[in-house]
């Protein structure tokens, strides 16, 4: 399956960011209801991101849909998100 160009632009931008910047710009996103296929792009790199640096997320993500419900954190200790209360 060919990558959308859309894709691809937010996989680079998202591979040059530190944690906490990956962080915030899932927080970002956190109560946002809006759907597009550009957010599509933009989820779907982000969450491939944290994956690709072996950060758990089990807490936002089921292998198949993020939830952005909940703001995260990240826990360096586990290398793992953890849902903020």
């Amino acid at each position: 399956m060919q990558q959308s160009i859309y894709y691809i632009k937010f996989a680079l931008q998202f591979a040059d960011m530190q944690i906490t910047e990956l962080v915030n710009v899932f927080n970002h996103q956190v109560g946002n209801r809006g759907w597009t296929g550009m957010r599509a792009y933009h989820d779907k790199a982000l969450t491939d991101e944290f994956q690709r640096r072996d950060i758990n997320t089990a807490c936002i993500y089921d292998g198949h849909v993020i939830c952005f419900a909940r703001p995260v954190t990240y826990d360096l200790t586990n290398n793992k998100l953890i849902l903020v209360n």
